[in-house]
């Protein structure tokens, strides 16, 4: 499958936005859906996770402030990012878990950036 994300841009600090991923086919059987980001000089982390059956989990520091959602209808993966602070500064990513009798496999979209000015 492919992935698209888009929705970055440049926001102030307390700002919103709101992140979209389109995926190129059904997400109905993907069991796992994360969003992603990286910040310049550092890795890659985890920042929300979406399970098939709607359960989600955040990292410590987005909680309370971002919203993951899935719409299998229109296979698409959100982040509702509010309250946002500089230090969200990031290209963020989404990805894929598809979990088939062949194995695991991993998809990745583009990514977007995200600027938050102090």
């Amino acid at each position: 499958v492919q992935l698209q994300a888009s929705g970055g841009g440049l926001v102030q600090a307390g700002g919103s936005l709101r992140l979209s991923c389109a995926a190129s086919r059904s997400i109905f059987s993907i069991v796992v859906m994360n969003w992603y980001r990286q910040a310049p000089g550092k890795q890659r982390e985890l920042v929300a996770t979406i399970t098939s059956g709607r359960t989600t989990r955040y990292e410590d520091s987005v909680k309370g402030r971002f919203t993951i959602s899935r719409d299998n209808a229109k296979n698409a993966v959100y982040l509702q990012m509010n309250s946002l602070k500089p230090e969200d500064t990031a290209v963020y990513f989404c990805n894929a878990e598809e979990y088939t009798d062949y194995g695991k496999y991993d998809y990745w979209g583009q990514g977007t950036q995200v600027t938050v000015s102090s």
